[in-house]
Formats: C-alpha cells, structure tokens, sequence
C-alpha cells in the first residue's frame, strides 16, 4: 500500500514573532529534520504564501533552505492554494483568481525554481465545482477533496484508480475522514500503532489519502511527529506525493463533486449549509461579516484608480499619488479575505472576538484606504464593522456562544471515533520516553510551561496505556 499524506502549513499574515518561533521549534523543524534523517519519508505539503513571508520578514533562512532542499531531493510537493487563505467558493471568481496568482508569484520569488506545483489545496479544503473548474482552467494537475465531495451516486469511493472531476481536466484526491481524523486527534501516536490500525488493508493494491494541519505534529499535540518518524522508516509501508500516485495506479474513472470541505460533518448537508462553519445564513454575525467583505470587494475593484497590479505586469511604470494608494488598499485586501475571522465566529465550537474584530478591522480599513472614499462610504463601513463587534459582545452577554456550542456539541458526537484498544501497551513506552525526553530538554531550557504540556500528554497516554491493559486481561477472562 501507498500513503500519500498532505500537511497544511499556514500563519496568518499578521502573525507574531514570538508565536511564530514557538510552532517552527515545535512543529516545522521537527517535521522537516524527521525527512531530513529519512531519505524514504515523503510528504505533499501545502505552504500558503502567508507563512513563506513571514519565513522570509523574519529570516528564517535555514527553514526557506531545508524546504528547497528537500523539494530539489524529490522528498516533498508543495501544493498552490489561496495566498492569504481566502475561502474560494464564497468569494468572486476573479479574486479567487487573483488570490492564486498571489501564492504562485510570492512562492516563486521566494523558492526559487524548485517551486513548480502540479497540484492544488483550497484553504479548510472548501470546494466546490466552480472552484475545481478555475483551478483547472489554470492549468493544475490535481486537487484534494474531502471524501463528503464525492458524488455519492458513484458509490464508495474506490482508491485503486485515479478519479478525474467531470468537465475538467482535474485528478480529483478524496481524503480518507476517519484514518485523517485518528491521526490529527492523536489516536494513532506510533508507526505501529498506526500500522495497526489499517492492518485490514495494508496488503491492498491501493493507495491511502490522508490530510491535516502540519501544526498537529508536535505543536498541538506534542510528541506526534514520533508518528511521522516510524513510518518514514517502516518498510511496511510506501510514503508517496500525491503528484506521483498516478504513475502507481493506471486504473480511471470521473466523478462528480459535491460542495465540501474537512470540516463538514453530514448534518450540515440535510441543512444545505456545506460552509456552515464559515457563512451560516442563522448567524447574524456571518450575514454582517460577508456583508462587509462584498462591500470591500466592491469598493476596491470599482475605484477610479484601479490599476495593474506591477506584482503581475512585472512593468515599474509611474503612479500617481491615488494609484499607489489604491494599491495600499488592494493589497490590505488580499489579506484581509483570509478565512479565520468567520471560522472563529461560528461558535462550531470555535469562538474568538479577537479574531472577529481583527477580521472586520482589516476589511474595513481596505475600503478606508482608498484615495476616494467619502463621508457616506465611510459611515457605512465604520457601521457595519461596529455591528459586527458589538453583535460578538451580545453574543457572549446573551450566552448564545454557549447554547450555540451546545448545540454543535450534540450534533458532532457521530463524528467521535472509539480508539481501537488492541494496540501492544509497550508501544506506549515509545512514545512517553520521546515526550519525557523534550519535557526535560524544555525544562533545562526554563520553558516551564511547555514542559507542563509535555507531562501532561505523558499523563494522558499513561491512561490510554491502562485502559489497554485493562480491555486485554477483560478479554482473557
């Protein structure tokens, strides 16, 4: 069997310093050097120009090397996406567009010529056939669904062939739900316990299609890129890109695809809502969000000092005091599209007012920056963004956060996997000693707090390892 695995990479364009060294400590570099020392590991990694700026603002030059490296060794793809994690289905096709241009000419300049994507990851894996066309008419080889995108009317889905999505020249990648979701929720936390859990179908002629946020191993949760470690070395199984998967896999087929993204859970689809977590039409606060975010739009694309962008022409023609600073406003868009600001306003189960006025604050000010912007469009933008903030603020008074979670509690229990208790409790030890191991390096260093976070994952695996212990000697008696 095949394991094509893709890690999500992203920082939001106004990320700090200080965040920032802690997830490229506990998660980047860990992932990179575990390739590094294993020349069979393999990863398709998705990297959104956001976080190769930031890699760049603050020189990490060792990272920016070791990624090229390890492209120009054949050992990872990356992928194109949105720049600044824009959510594709929601927004005009010709920022969608753009959005893609913007990832490809910042991640070019700052990678160099070992950066040629064949495949494409669209932000929260939000789809649509829209969104597969543009990126098919942009010339791109390949692109990951969620497995809930898939046209039911075909069956299950079959991952012995190559799928290619109807009316585009796409391969379409289905990402497996369940093995995803054991592995980013640290259910599996070894090669063998790993191993394990597809014993059912690692001898098949097929290939496994898994995808997660990068940050999962070793930042969220600590000691996980232990996994990424033992299976780049196992010879159980074979790591692959997928950009490579249809050299092993000669079998086709098409299919449909459905609205989707990862986070989708299927009574969001009774309720016609496939982006419920991002644009809920019962959430006044998403309503006002998009309100202000096609008022945005709309406003800039519509100035009288619109240029060409000279990111795109490559021309150093002359601007005019307006042109630039409609330019100013452009770019403040771009960043401000990102898909956090209504991800943390969906109280499913994710809440932020930080994250929500930060969001309305950007968007708001892209359409304050323009050179011709009057009284009237000011006062309209000013009104929306205060609604939206003081709309968080009575959420949180009125308790509606809390009853909203409440309710997305209830319907996500479906979704909760029962871990397999047959794993060998030695494999345990494996992983407690690594974790042991970075607790008293983090303590040595006087970083008390993550050393706590190391502990207490050592805590809650020495729990799972009796549970196991326990469900054997249950069974032999």
């Amino acid at each position: 069997m095949i394991w094509a695995n893709l890690l999500h990479i992203y920082q939001p364009p106004t990320q700090d310093k200080d965040m920032l060294d802690r997830i490229t400590e506990e998660s980047y570099k860990k992932i990179i050097s575990g390739l590094k020392e294993n020349p069979r590991g393999k990863l398709t990694i998705n990297m959104n120009a956001s976080l190769t700026e930031l890699f760049e603002k603050y020189k990490y030059n060792d990272v920016l090397d070791d990624i090229k490296y390890l492209l120009s060794n054949g050992q990872i793809e990356i992928t194109e996406s949105a720049a600044y994690h824009a959510f594709l289905p929601l927004i005009p096709k010709e920022e969608v567009i753009r959005q893609i241009n913007l990832n490809h000419i910042i991640n070019k300049r700052i990678l160099g010529d070992v950066y040629n994507p064949t495949g494409f990851f669209a932000p929260e894996l939000g789809v649509s056939p829209a969104v597969a066309k543009i990126v098919s008419d942009m010339g791109y080889k390949w692109m990951l669904f969620d497995e809930l995108a898939f046209d039911q009317k075909k069956g299950k889905i079959k991952y012995d062939r190559i799928y290619y999505v109807d009316g585009t020249n796409l391969i379409g990648y289905f990402r497996e739900r369940e093995i995803s979701f054991k592995i980013l929720s640290a259910q599996v936390e070894s090669g063998d316990i790993f191993l394990s859990e597809i014993k059912d179908i690692i001898s098949d002629k097929r290939f496994l299609a898994t995808a997660m946020d990068g940050e999962t191993f070793g930042h969220h949760r600590p000691g996980l890129e232990l996994l990424l470690y033992d299976i780049f070395k196992s010879r159980a199984i074979q790591c692959e890109e997928y950009q490579n998967l249809d050299q092993f896999f000669h079998k086709k087929d098409t299919v449909n695809i459905n609205e989707s993204t990862w986070a989708l859970i299927p009574i969001e689809l009774t309720r016609s809502q496939p982006y419920e977590r991002w644009f809920n039409k019962s959430n006044e606060i998403h309503v006002k969000q998009w309100t202000l975010t096609y008022f945005a739009i709309d406003m800039v694309n519509k100035s009288k000092y619109k240029v060409d962008d000279p990111m795109f022409t490559n021309k150093k023609g002359k601007l005019n005091k307006n042109q630039k600073q409609w330019l100013k406003a452009r770019y403040m868009l771009d960043k401000s599209l990102h898909s956090d600001q209504y991800w943390w306003a969906s109280a499913r189960p994710w809440w932020s007012i930080d994250m929500i006025e930060r969001g309305a604050n950007e968007l708001m000010t892209s359409i304050l920056l323009l050179p011709e912007v009057d009284a009237k469009i000011k006062n309209k933008a000013e009104d929306i963004y205060k609604d939206i903030v003081f709309s968080a603020f009575r959420w949180e008074r009125e308790d509606i956060v809390g009853q909203t979670v409440a309710n997305y509690d209830e319907e996500t229990t479906e979704m909760i996997q029962t871990k397999s208790l047959d794993a060998d409790p030695k494999e345990y030890d494996k992983v407690i000693n690594h974790l042991r191991k970075q607790m008293l390096e983090a303590s040595d260093k006087e970083n008390y707090i993550k050393a706590l976070e190391y502990r207490k994952r050592i805590e809650s695996l020495r729990q799972k390892q009796k549970e196991i212990i326990k469900n054997k000697h249950g069974k032999k008696n």
